[in-house]
Formats: C-alpha cells, sequence, structure tokens
C-alpha cells in the first residue's frame, strides 16, 4: 500500500531552520525557549520529529527529552508530560541521577519513586516544598546539559496541568547560561479567551529568549510537493484543486482524504472527525476493537489490549497489527496509542456511552490490580485510575480512587491539581458514605470526612484560595466534638489561626490560636503544642511585643527541644533572635539568627535560610550596624540560588533596604529591578514600599506617588508595625515636601495611633515621630510667614510631643533611634523660630557614626540653611558645597534640588570647580538637554519669584523665602506682570501654569 505521509519533511524549511538556530544557540550556552504553535493537524508533531532525527547526526548530539500533555476531561493528571520527558532517563538509570544532591534525589523521589534513597523529600505548608522539587528538576536539567546540550520538549501544553504549567514558567524565568531549549507545542485553535494557558504564553513571549514559531496550512505549492511524494508521481491540477479546497491546506486531513480513499471526487466528509472515522470502518472487527480499547486508554501494551477485549493473543496480534499496517496505531517503547491525537478523539467520541463506561471501568480495575513501573510515577498512575472510575460511573471506586489521587498530588506538590482532586472527592462523599464514616484506602489506611476537609483546606492554602481553606476548616470544626475530640479540635484551629493571619485578619488569627492552644495541655502536646508557641511566637515580633515574644519563644523552644523537632527549633531561634536584638541584646540576638542558619542549612531547608538571612540584615540596620547588615544581605544573596523564586526576591529587597540606607542608591535600584516571581502579599507590600523610599531619595515625584499608593490598601489591612511606621512616614514627607501639611500632618498622626496601640516597637515609632517634628517645623515656618500666631504655637506644641516621644524612644533604643532624637530635637528648635546649625551639625555627625550618609546630607543642608538666618554667609556656602557634593556623589535627586536652590535663594557663590560628579535631574540623572529660555525674557530670580508667586505667596512670604526684602519683593512682581503683559498676580500665576514657567 501506499504511504500516507511524504517521505521529505515539506514547507517546513524556514520552521525548521528556527529550531536547529535556538538548538545551536543553547549549545553555546545561550538558553532559549520555543512557543511551536499551530491549528491542530498542521503538523507539529511531524516538525519535532525531523528535528529529532536532524539532532541525531549533529555532534555533539543534543539529549531530546520529549513528552506530551493529555487532555484530562474533570481529573487533573499532574506532570504528566514532564513525566514523559524524564521516564527514558529513569528507565535506563541514566548515571546523571548519581551527580545529584541528596537533597534533589529526595525531592525527585516523589515524583520518580525509584530514586527513593530513604531520605524523603520532606514537607512543608508554605508552598516552598513546590519549589524545592522544581529546583532539583533544575538542577537534573543543568547536569545533563553539562554533558550535551538538552532539549526539553513538552508537546500539546494546552492540556498541561497547573503544576506543570508553574513548572514552565520558573524554569523559564530560571535559565541564565545552561545548554537548554525549551521546546513547547500548543493548539492554537485550542486557546479560547479564558484558557488557562494564555496567560502563560503572554508571559513567555515577553522573555527575551524567547522565539515563537507559526507553523501554517500547506498552500498550493507546499500541497503538489506532498501529493507528489506520496503518490510517487506529479499529480494532475484538478487534483491539487480538489485537495486545497476540502483540506483547506491542512496535513493531516489531506493524508486522511487519500487514506479513506477520498481523492476529492464524490461526497466529502462533513468534517476531519469523519474522514477519521472512514479509515477506522475499513478496519476488521477485531481491529477495530482494539482501536476502540486504545482510544479509551491513550496507550495500552498488548497483554491490556486482550484483557479488555478478549480477544484472543492470536488473533489480537494479527489485528494489531492491521492497525500499524493502515497507519492508524503506532508502537512505542509502552504500547500502541493512535497515529495522530485526533484520530483517537475523533473514535473515542463515537464510542456509545455504555460502550465507553465499561471500558473505562476495566481499564480502572485493571490498572488497580497492576502496580505502576518506578519510572512512571504514581501520580500519574492513581490519577489515571481516578478518571477511569469517574469516567465509568462508579462513584464508591471513584471516591476512594480520587483521595489517592489527592494525597499522591500532595506528594509531588502539586497544590492546585490536589485542592481540585480533593473538592471532587467532597463532592462524592455524600452520593456514597455519611459524615461519619470511615473511607477505607489502600494499604490498610483509612480517611474520614474531617480529615478529607482538611486536606483540602490545605491544598487550597498553599495553593492560592486560603479563603476557600478557611471555609472547609470551619466546616470540619463543625463536624468535631471539642469536648470529646478535643486535641483533634485544637489541631484544625491551629491551621485556621495561620489562614487567618495570612488572610490579613492578625487579631482574630491570634485569638484563635489561643484557643487552640489552651486546648492542646502542657503535657500532650507535643510538637503541635511547640510550632503553635513558635508561631505565636513569630506574630509577637511582628506586632512589635518583643518581650512577650521572648517569653512565648523560650517556652517554644524547650517544647520542640522535647519533640526532637529540628525545623520548629529553626523557625523559634529565628523569632528569638529577632526579639532580642530589637531589645538591645544585640550580639546573643544574632548568635540565635546564625544558629537558625545552620540548622536550616543541615535540614536543606532552604526558605528558613532566606528568611534567617534577610532578618538578621533587617535587625542589624535597625540596631545601625549599617555595613554589617550590608554584607549579611550580601552573603543571603550568595548563598540563596537566583532562581528560588519568592526566597531570594525577599532577600534582594531586603538588600535593596540597607544599600539605600548605606547610600548605595545604584545598588538599592538594582536590587528592585525585575524579579523571578510575581509579588503578591507581604512581598507585594514589601516591594512596593522599598520603590517609594527610593524615588523620595532620588527625587521621583510621581514613582513615589504611585507606590504610596498602591500600598496604603495593604498597610490598611496590615497590623504590623514594620510597615505601618514605614508607610506613615514615606506618606507624611510626600505631603510635606508638595507643601500639603495638613495631609502630612494627618499620616504622622494615623501611623503613630496605631502603632502605639499595637506595639512597643520604638523603632519604628522613632522614625514616624522625627517625621512628625520636621512636618510641624514646617507648619511654624507657614504660621510665622501668614502672621498666624495659633498656627504656630499649636505647631510648636505637636513638635514638643514628638520630641518627647523621641526622647523616650532613645532611652529604650539603641543608636538609630538616638540618631532619629537628635534630629527631633534639632527640628523642635527650628519650629520655634531658633535654627541652630550646631545642632544640625550634631545630626550629621550622629548620623555619620553609624554610616547613614543620606541622612547626613539631610542634615548638612538644614545646618546651611541655619547659617544662612544667622548670617554667616561664608559657612553658609561652604557647609552647602559640602552636602551638594555628597548628594551628587550619591544621585539623591531631591536634596540636589533642595541644596541648590537654597544656594540660589540665598546668592550662596557655590564652588562649582569642587562639585563631585556632573548636575542630575530628580531621578539622579544628568539632564539630557539644557533648559530653554521662556519667552517672555524672565530673569532666573524672577522666574524664583514667579514660582511662589503661583503658590499664593505674598511679597512678605516671598522675602522671606529668597532673602530679600518685602519692597524688593515687590518690585519684582511688577516687573513680572509687565514681561507676561497681565493685569493681576492671579493671571500670572495662570500663565506661570500653563507654561511651566517658574
Amino acid at each position: 500500500m501506499r504511504p500516507l505521509t511524504s517521505s521529505q519533511l515539506v514547507g517546513r524549511v524556514g520552521e525548521l531552520a528556527e529550531l536547529e538556530l535556538a538548538c545551536r544557540e543553547a549549545a553555546a550556552g545561550r538558553p532559549s525557549i520555543v512557543l511551536l504553535r499551530g491549528e491542530s493537524g498542521v503538523g507539529k508533531t511531524r516538525l519535532i520529529a525531523e528535528l529529532e532525527h536532524r539532532l541525531s547526526g549533529s555532534h555533539p548530539a543534543p539529549l531530546l527529552l520529549r513528552g506530551e500533555a493529555v487532555e484530562h476531561g474533570e481529573t487533573e493528571l499532574p506532570y504528566t508530560a514532564l513525566l514523559g520527558a524524564l521516564r527514558p532517563l529513569v528507565r535506563e538509570r541514566d548515571p546523571v541521577f548519581d551527580r545529584l544532591s541528596s537533597g534533589s534525589r529526595g525531592q525527585l523521589a516523589a515524583l520518580l519513586p525509584t530514586l527513593d534513597d530513604g531520605r524523603g523529600a520532606g514537607d512543608s505548608d508554605d508552598g516552598s516544598g513546590q519549589l524545592r522539587l522544581f529546583e532539583a528538576l533544575l538542577e537534573l536539567l543543568e547536569e545533563l546539559s553539562e554533558i550535551r546540550p538538552v532539549v526539553l520538549c513538552l508537546e500539546d501544553i494546552h492540556w498541561a496541568d497547573q503544576s506543570t504549567r508553574t513548572f514552565i514558567a520558573y524554569l523559564s524565568r530560571s535559565l541564565r547560561q545552561e545548554r537548554i531549549v525549551l521546546l513547547l507545542s500548543y493548539r492554537s485553535d485550542e486557546l479560547h479567551r479564558r484558557h488557562p494557558l494564555r496567560p502563560l504564553i503572554s508571559e513567555l513571549e515577553r522573555l527575551e529568549r524567547a522565539r515563537r514559531v507559526d507553523l501554517q496550512p500547506f498552500d498550493r505549492a507546499e500541497l503538489t510537493e506532498v501529493l507528489r511524494d506520496i503518490l510517487g508521481d506529479a499529480p494532475d491540477d484538478a487534483l491539487v484543486g480538489r485537495l486545497l479546497v476540502r483540506s483547506e491546506g491542512n496535513p493531516l486531513y489531506i493524508e486522511e482524504l487519500l487514506a479513506a480513499g477520498l481523492d476529492g471526487r464524490g461526497a466529502a466528509p462533513q468534517s476531519l472527525q469523519d474522514a477519521f472515522l472512514l479509515r477506522i470502518e475499513r478496519l476488521s472487527p477485531d481491529a477495530q476493537r482494539a482501536a476502540r480499547a486504545i482510544a479509551v486508554g491513550r496507550e495500552l501494551n498488548e497483554r491490556v489490549v486482550g484483557e479488555l477485549t478478549d480477544i484472543d493473543p492470536g488473533p489480537l496480534a494479527l489485528a494489531l497489527r492491521e492497525a500499524l499496517a493502515e497507519q492508524v496505531l503506532r508502537a512505542g517503547d509502552d504500547g500502541f496509542s493512535f497515529r495522530h491525537e485526533l484520530l483517537r478523539e475523533a473514535l473515542y467520541d463515537d464510542l456509545l456511552p455504555g460502550e465507553r463506561g465499561e471500558l473505562h471501568l476495566a481499564l480502572a480495575r485493571e490498572l488497580e490490580r497492576t502496580d505502576c513501573a518506578p519510572e512512571d510515577g504514581g501520580v500519574e498512575h492513581s490519577a489515571t485510575i481516578a478518571r477511569h472510575y469517574e469516567a465509568a460511573g462508579d462513584q464508591p471506586a471513584a471516591l476512594r480512587a480520587t483521595v489517592v489521587a489527592a494525597l499522591s498530588a500532595i506528594q509531588v506538590h502539586a497544590y492546585g491539581e490536589a485542592a481540585d482532586l480533593a473538592e471532587r472527592a467532597l463532592e462524592l462523599w455524600p452520593r456514597v458514605l455519611g459524615e461519619n464514616v470511615q473511607l477505607d484506602l489502600p494499604r490498610g489506611d483509612t480517611l474520614d470526612h474531617v480529615a478529607l476537609l482538611q486536606l483540602a483546606a490545605r491544598a487550597h492554602s498553599i495553593g492560592s484560595d486560603r479563603a476557600r481553606g478557611e471555609v472547609l476548616l470551619q466546616s470540619a470544626l463543625r463536624e468535631l466534638d471539642p469536648e470529646t475530640d478535643a486535641r483533634r479540635y485544637a489541631t484544625v484551629l491551629a491551621r485556621q489561626a495561620r489562614m487567618q493571619w495570612a488572610l490579613n485578619r492578625g487579631p482574630q488569627g491570634i485569638e484563635t490560636a489561643q484557643r487552640a492552644l489552651a486546648m492542646l495541655g502542657e503535657e500532650d502536646g507535643g510538637r503541635e503544642r511547640a510550632a503553635l508557641l513558635g508561631w505565636l511566637a513569630r506574630t509577637r515580633v511582628l506586632r512589635g511585643r518583643f518581650r512577650d515574644a521572648v517569653d512565648d519563644g523560650e517556652r517554644a523552644l524547650a517544647a520542640a527541644v522535647a519533640a526532637g523537632d529540628s525545623y520548629v527549633q529553626g523557625e523559634v531561634l529565628n523569632t528569638l533572635g529577632m526579639a532580642q536584638m530589637a531589645l538591645g541584646d544585640v550580639e546573643r540576638g544574632a548568635a540565635q539568627l546564625r544558629r537558625a542558619q545552620a540548622i536550616a542549612r543541615g535540614n536543606d531547608d532552604i526558605d528558613s535560610l532566606a528568611t534567617a538571612y534577610s532578618n538578621l540584615a533587617d535587625f542589624l540596620l535597625l540596631c545601625g550596624r549599617t555595613r554589617e547588615a550590608l554584607a549579611v544581605a550580601d552573603e543571603g544573596l550568595a548563598a540563596i540560588p537566583a532562581r528560588l523564586g519568592r526566597s531570594h526576591d525577599w532577600l534582594k529587597l531586603t538588600a535593596s533596604q540597607a544599600a539605600l540606607e548605606a547610600g548605595d542608591l545604584a545598588a538599592a535600584r538594582a536590587h528592585l529591578g525585575p524579579t523571578s516571581t510575581r509579588a503578591v502579599g507581604i512581598q507585594l507590600m514589601f516591594r512596593l514600599l522599598r520603590l517609594a523610599d527610593l524615588a523620595l531619595a532620588v527625587g521621583d515625584d510621581e514613582g513615589a506617588e504611585q507606590a504610596l499608593r498602591d500600598a496604603q490598601p495593604l498597610v490598611a489591612d496590615s497590623s504590623e508595625p514594620q510597615w505601618i511606621g514605614l508607610l506613615g512616614s514615606m506618606l507624611a514627607e510626600w505631603h510635606r515636601r508638595h507643601r500639603r501639611l495638613p495631609e502630612a500632618r494627618a499620616a504622622v498622626a494615623a501611623a503613630l495611633d496605631r502603632l502605639e496601640v499595637c506595639t512597643d516597637d520604638v523603632m519604628r515609632i522613632a522614625r514616624v515621630s522625627a517625621i512628625g517634628a520636621r512636618v510641624e517645623a514646617d507648619f511654624a515656618q507657614r504660621g510665622r510667614d501668614l502672621r498666624e500666631k495659633a498656627m504656630v504655637r499649636e505647631a510648636v506644641t505637636r513638635a514638643r510631643l514628638h520630641a518627647q516621644r523621641l526622647r523616650a524612644a532613645a532611652q529604650d533604643g539603641g543608636p538609630v533611634e538616638q540618631a532619629w532624637n537628635v534630629t527631633g530635637a534639632a527640628e523642635l528648635a527650628r519650629a520655634r523660630g531658633r535654627q541652630d546649625p550646631k545642632a544640625w551639625a550634631k545630626t550629621a555627625e550622629v548620623w555619620q557614626a553609624i554610616e547613614r550618609p543620606y541622612q547626613v546630607i539631610l542634615a548638612r543642608w538644614r545646618e546651611a540653611e541655619a547659617e544662612v538666618e544667622r548670617g554667616e554667609r561664608a559657612d553658609a556656602a561652604r557647609v552647602a558645597q559640602q552636602a551638594l557634593a555628597q548628594a551628587r556623589e550619591l544621585e539623591a535627586g531631591w536634596p540636589i534640588r533642595e541644596i541648590e536652590a537654597l544656594q540660589e535663594r540665598a546668592r550662596l557663590e557655590p564652588a562649582r570647580v569642587a562639585a563631585a560628579g556632573p548636575a542630575v535631574d530628580g531621578n539622579g540623572r544628568a539632564p539630557d538637554a539644557p533648559v530653554e529660555p521662556d519667552p517672555f525674557g524672565l530673569t532666573p530670580r524672577e522666574r524664583q519669584v514667579l514660582a511662589l508667586v503661583a503658590e499664593g505667596a505674598t511679597n512678605r512670604q516671598i522675602g522671606a523665602a529668597l532673602f530679600m526684602a518685602e519692597k524688593t519683593a515687590s518690585v519684582h512682581v511688577s516687573r513680572i506682570l509687565g514681561k507676561l503683559g497681565v493685569q493681576s498676580r492671579t493671571q500670572a500665576a495662570a500663565v506661570a501654569h500653563r507654561l511651566h514657567l517658574g
């Protein structure tokens, strides 16, 4: 018989060249992601097969790992494509597995049981387990690519499960210089508007290393070439025309029309499905029965096909040979499958409901009798059994199999799929069992309805739907009796408390945890009690209750040691270290955090290690040890791989904070660059506040405003002083700079109200109070300009209160609180109208002592301003120029603008030759071009006056601001009105705003 497909690849020269180029670039250390898209049957699989053939002849021949996702209907099959790609390595016991770290082997053993060396993969309730699995997979691919380039080909990812999609995103972001090509194929005609693959495709296409290859249907010339190869002779134009019209150039449709004997004459099949079925009907009855069984099972070996069809071995072999000869089926290492997935789909859809159900039921039972091969992974096997039982309508068996599949999905950290499976089991439960009935599982295990609710809640919590998880836990609590089952009730409460905290309902979470702790009791709590005490201690730290945190932490540590749980010990040491450092016992607290790091390394717990590094750097910063904090942050970034997603991103934010305080604004900006994961929740809040802090330093008003606006609703839902204090101080400073003093005062008051109610965290209170004193000093100055004595008195009173609060904080705090106290005292003097250059010089000295150059610059600016007010112009010029040089060195745009404005207003002679570095704009960058002169011929001094006129300033206020007499200010205003050709100050202000003058 003639072949169905052409022996040569036709019409895909450019597309194949693109794939080969990606492989060559990967071999040179430039990894790439290739998105191969096209409609069903257009030839994606054929193109990949041709690539595999070409690669086998190159040197060194790349390793092609190829797996296919499968349509799963209502039941998720986690990691199917990935398991298919890795299966040959496991089956052949590739030596690469021996080169992996023990931790990675333990992680992979959950996915590939044959690798189990008894260490296990550990468990986690925060989603980090999936990250560790992905880290292990990446290590495997890296080790393989050290030997030869690797092409990881995942086909039909429009059917990929959530966990596989997450892994694709992770791998794509993690590739740096590995010799790896990630080749992803999918059907473009399957992607409806809300298809879950769409967001991933959009994300991948934005990556620099990604390329898209689109396969189009054949045109007339390509179709002619294909027919010449298949038919062995040149086709006539009429045949080409008929097939082009009927197939619309789809290669698979063309092949099926020819195979069915429909060369364009006679009645055309109504669809591609009809063309497929015409070919099936030409098979013998035995071959059709075998094909129907394989359509249900997707890929079956000869023994299983015989079990399902009751065909004797001899006739079955003949039937399978016939289906192979007719190119309906293909033979592979694992059995028989269809030549194309579309052909299988057509036959499966044509099955009668009863026939389909019987085959699903028989196949489910057969799979249960047969253990999966070690290289196949238990999760895929169990999920497949659940899918077949559900499709067969056997609800009792489906319930049991679905629960087993959910448990297996949890083991491989496929939390989204585990949540879906557990929800499906919850739907089946009342149809099969009552609430108080135990479900028997394999190997003698049992599970009741409460345990199933907890399983579903856990999967949702680690996944992304904590709100749904809490609802499920509430249902579990309603089914338990707190009197007769106190310990179990307390366990559910403890999980609910953590979920409530994560949902930003901190007080409610703490109350729930305390109820759980009371139910556990002193004597029988064990690990659960230790973990709960440790969690409560952590919440005390986060809310600034450090003394309570030390008490709870020491009790938790004793309980963890007694329970022999090193993971809980590490968590508690982390908490104790922070609390002790906050209370002034810096060396002891730092030692506790270093112990936490050592335990995390011993447990191969990268997330806890990153947390310990971040906390140590943060609290060293709060204790005034700036350079040491920066060194710890850098050490953590070196120890935590960049591809570890959230942990590394959090450390980068901590490093950015330390760099900004240390005066390295370039490093602070670099650490705020692109992230490997999408920031959400607390991490998003942290990132927004860091962006705002940097924007305020460089004078990026628009960036600061946007970041602060986005952070406000997140902080409003938080009860943690670190976020409340930071937002309050920055929001007040932003309003102050824009002369919105009432709004600045309100931001300070709101932050202090929340801080003083919920915390004894003097570190956060000090910064907000110092900014508050600064705001009140501005208010007092405004009151004196307007000759409003009541405004001055109120501002001085408020500044005095802030100064008192700062003195108290300095008594309880360390060097940072003392520096803020000195700053507040200088601001109080400014509020009283008695600027003191010595006070500001002392302020600069205390900030310099703890290596905070940005604060030094601000103090020197105020010192210069105070010298001007005293009439010491030479000293003012010297101090201002020193401050300006430092600001330019830091590229701190906002202080640069303020110091230069002071020099111009006070007519200080700037020592331009001594300036360090070029002038910069508000973003800390050199301006691209000189400012164009205005069309009215205003002098620089007149532009300064006009700016104040536009703000509504009186002649007296203009004179005070620009260090000139009130009469001189009046003369300037009269000249400006004449040059602008206007009659009033209001008209002048309108011109200034419209043309951006002044």
